[in-house]
């Protein structure tokens, strides 16, 4: 997906890590194939073929709680010659949107909003397909109301859909978070919608397409909150297929199958109502659902009990096709229910009794999971997906006769993703975020004898912390992967790659010999265990494997007080979350005590000899930027200037400069020498006032000592260092439409004068400019000679969300002409971009 361009600058994404919300309706399978979910407040897509997500949507304020697919993965049997599908997405503002998206080229559109009816957030969506071209859809809102709407979709594409209110009412101050919806059989329309909530009892309502809603009954049963409701298709009983099945769901650990029968017409031809009998039996049975002129027997047809904590969804498996007659569908008799108990269970009724019984169970058995927040199938039904507490993703595909194995998924942050940086080899890209993880993503290439090309994904999760992730820096230079993160606690910490990560890294890139044997030769490391608090991460050695002592039976329970040991293991395919989250920690190997407050910022200068650090600060003593001599890892030096907290710094590409900007919006130059083999010594070149608010960013030109710097005033100024004695503006860029908060700046053909400064924004947005610059036989650029020109605005569509954190070009010496560039932000996002110069 190319985006367009001014003619010489072409974007195209690459690639989309993100992470699920941590709401239970967030995920939706829809009859396309795709699956839906919310990254914070983007709607995200992603290919369960592929396991790559496809494209996030832009236009939600708040967070997004919950979609769903129309059609989803119930009414295939209805979409099977749709071109165009349509999802839903509500979020914590109560805003509902309608996207559309054509199978044929698989361009995304947004079509409408939603009247905002409701007055707090959406927490439940769900419709139902009336044909091809008409639905419903009802929306419940924590401020108690519920809305039913029609949708009319137009034959052709890009056509405008309509949009109609059938009814909205309230249901009290006891909130509904759960809904479900059908067709009646056998009553020429009707439709019935059940809710549930916090008062622990299961509301329907009837009514036909055009009219009101009815409070029907209530079904009581549950003694905690209903979590989840599903309405089966019409089900053949003794070859009458006017039965359906509601299923629910709740905190009570318990899931409960109603059966509404439909009972004979309680109208005459004339009118008048015959006058039933009215039995002990029916009072057992429980309550008659009257929908128009037929009335539905409701009674409990089974209860469920298996889950050890609350279910949070359950889900009929869709339709499938007849046997015998092509052109038909029917609704097998099979539930998915998720739970917070770490499992999925699939629930079918024993052949000859009858009575449901658990037929699959699938789960995460591992220590950092922490349940299930829903269960979905897919339109086939041999597939099914869990997504969890972590924000994260399980899928199991059935291969063969119930045999259910995990399948790759996409993975990522589910909080705001903090810092970027590429390895020093460009052979992956690391991020940390507030979700308190840092996470490797990295190209998986792929046999060419097989199937060509490479695919992005999760390889490893070196750091899993009990803190927010503010930052980190990869440590340059010769030796092992080695980098620096900083959260909210006072102490930087180390970590060098185990032996395990460098030969997965080596099967991903399908480097058969490793061109560093030396570096494979020296680490001893295997990998690294868990503390009990999630804060240090203690090596495993290589020899310390082979001589692992027995573990009484006692030693080995996963109970709170203990925690299992890790098993660093050597990939030969992308791993999946259950061992990204506990094989592939990289051991600490120091900490770095010094700084007073959370640390903030964090770089390394390009020789890989000194890392530089910051903290949140208030006063100028506290906002000191210290330095670290790499190895050693000894404190070489304190940088003062600055009275607030250094929001970023970076050295120039000679490494004798460094560059900080801070809260109190000014920015400082220093000059960094080298006098011995361990020494260094430090002065203020210049400091200045810069801009008129914080100054969020900065980036030197990577091949001279020009520099950038990025504001809250919406203002990108160029900087030139003068003689290596002063600092002097070149040129302001036009003001941008919002605060700038990341830059990036790369050098082009000839490198000394032409460049490309990317710059992202608070609004979720990314420019590319380019830079051009006449020199003087000295080197300094001559006035007016620095020119600034758009060079690509890039699409929303493979843009943030959310403010964009940081942005990082990975270095490409061999091509000018085509290069990568990773962003991360606050809508959980980190993406890949091929930048390419005509």
């Amino acid at each position: 997906m190319t985006m367009q361009s001014s003619g010489t600058v072409g974007v195209k994404r690459v690639f989309i890590g993100a992470g699920c919300n941590r709401i239970v309706n967030n995920v939706s399978w829809g009859a396309s194939g795709f699956v839906s979910f919310g990254a914070h407040n983007a709607v995200a897509i992603f290919c369960p073929k592929s396991a790559n997500i496809l494209t996030t949507l832009p236009g939600h304020k708040a967070v997004v709680n919950c979609t769903h697919w129309l059609p989803s993965s119930k009414f295939l049997f209805k979409a099977k010659q749709l071109e165009q599908h349509y999802l839903l997405s509500g979020d914590a503002d109560g805003a509902i949107i309608l996207w559309e998206l054509s199978l044929i080229d698989g361009k995304w559109r947004e079509v409408l909003q939603v009247p905002k009816l409701h007055k707090k957030g959406v927490t439940c969506i769900s419709g139902i397909m009336l044909s091809q071209t008409e639905a419903l859809f009802a929306s419940t809102s924590s401020d108690g109301t519920i809305c039913l709407w029609e949708l009319v979709f137009p034959p052709t594409r890009n056509g405008d859909c309509k949009l109609s209110l059938l009814d909205s009412f309230s249901i009290g101050s006891k909130s509904m978070v759960t809904l479900s919806m059908t067709e009646l059989p056998g009553t020429g329309g009707q439709i019935v919608l059940a809710t549930g909530g916090l008062d622990n009892k299961i509301h329907l309502y009837c009514g036909g397409r055009t009219g009101k809603l009815v409070h029907a009954c209530e079904l009581k049963g549950h003694t905690d909150w209903i979590r989840s409701l599903d309405f089966s298709l019409p089900v053949s009983i003794n070859g009458d297929a006017n039965n359906i099945f509601l299923v629910s769901s709740s905190q009570d650990k318990c899931i409960r199958i109603w059966k509404m029968a439909l009972r004979s017409s309680i109208t005459t031809g004339k009118g008048i109502y015959k006058k039933e009998e009215i039995s002990l039996l029916s009072y057992i049975e429980g309550p008659v659902l009257v929908a128009g002129s037929s009335s539905f027997q409701i009674s409990l047809e089974s209860l469920l009990i298996g889950h050890e904590d609350w279910v949070y969804s359950v889900q009929w498996q869709p339709p499938l096709v007849d046997s015998v007659e092509r052109d038909a569908y029917y609704q097998p008799q099979s539930i998915l229910s998720a739970s917070m108990d770490k499992t999925m269970m699939i629930w079918q009724p024993e052949k000859n009794s009858g009575v449901w019984m658990n037929v699959v169970t699938v789960g995460e058995l591992s220590h950092c999971a922490l349940g299930f927040y829903g269960g979905h199938w897919s339109p086939s039904g041999y597939s099914i997906l869990a997504h969890g507490y972590g924000g994260s993703f399980h899928l199991w595909k059935n291969v063969v006769n119930d045999n259910w194995l995990p399948q790759k998924v996409p993975s990522g942050h589910f909080a705001s993703v903090t810092d970027v940086a590429w390895a020093k080899s460009g052979d992956y890209i690391m991020a940390v975020s507030h979700d308190q993880t840092a996470r490797i993503y990295a190209p998986w290439k792929v046999e060419a004898s097989l199937k060509k090309g490479e695919f992005w994904h999760e390889i490893a999760r070196p750091q899993v912390h009990g803190h927010d992730i503010n930052c980190m820096a990869v440590v340059h230079g010769k030796g092992n992967h080695r980098f620096v993160s900083g959260a909210d606690e006072k102490v930087a910490r180390v970590f060098e790659a185990p032996l395990s990560f460098l030969k997965t890294l080596n099967n991903a890139s399908l480097q058969k010999n490793c061109s560093s044997d030396d570096v494979l030769t020296d680490v001893q490391i295997l990998g690294a265990n868990m503390s009990a608090l999630g804060l240090s991460q203690k090596p495993i050695y290589v020899h310390a494997v082979h001589e692992a002592p027995e573990r009484g039976v006692a030693d080995g329970l996963d109970t709170l007080e203990t925690i299992p040991d890790a098993v660093p293991t050597v990939f030969s395919e992308p791993p999946i979350e259950d061992q990204l989250a506990w094989n592939t920690l990289w051991p600490e190997t120091h900490k770095l005590y010094g700084h007073g407050n959370e640390l903030f910022s964090l770089c390394c200068d390009h020789r890989g000899e000194l890392v530089a650090s910051s903290c949140k600060a208030q006063s100028p003593t506290v906002a000191e930027v210290w330095l670290w001599q790499v190895g050693s890892w000894k404190s070489v030096g304190r940088l003062q200037s600055h009275s607030l907290t250094v929001t970023q710094m970076e050295f120039s590409h000679d490494d004798n400069f460094l560059l900080t900007v801070s809260r109190d919006r000014q920015f400082s130059v220093f000059t960094i020498t080298r006098t011995g083999t361990d020494e260094i010594s430090y002065s203020l070149l210049a400091r200045q006032e810069g801009h008129k608010r914080i100054i969020w960013s900065c980036s030197w030109n990577p091949h001279s000592h020009e520099f950038a710097t990025g504001s809250r005033d919406k203002m990108v100024k160029i900087w030139a260092i003068e003689k290596e004695s002063s600092v002097r503006p070149l040129l302001t860029l036009p003001q941008f439409s919002s605060s700038v908060t990341a830059l990036s700046w790369i050098g082009l053909q000839d490198r000394r004068n032409n460049g490309l400064l990317a710059i992202g924004m608070e609004n979720g947005q990314i420019e590319m400019w380019r830079l051009s610059y006449n020199r003087a036989d000295d080197g300094s650029i001559l006035a007016p000679g620095l020119a600034a020109t758009l060079a690509v605005r890039v699409h929303p569509f493979i843009c943030h969300a959310s403010t964009v954190n940081r942005l990082a070009w990975r270095k490409n010496d061999e091509d000018h002409m085509s290069m990568q560039l990773a962003s991360c932000g606050a809508d959980n996002c980190i993406r890949v971009f091929d930048v390419t110069v005509e």
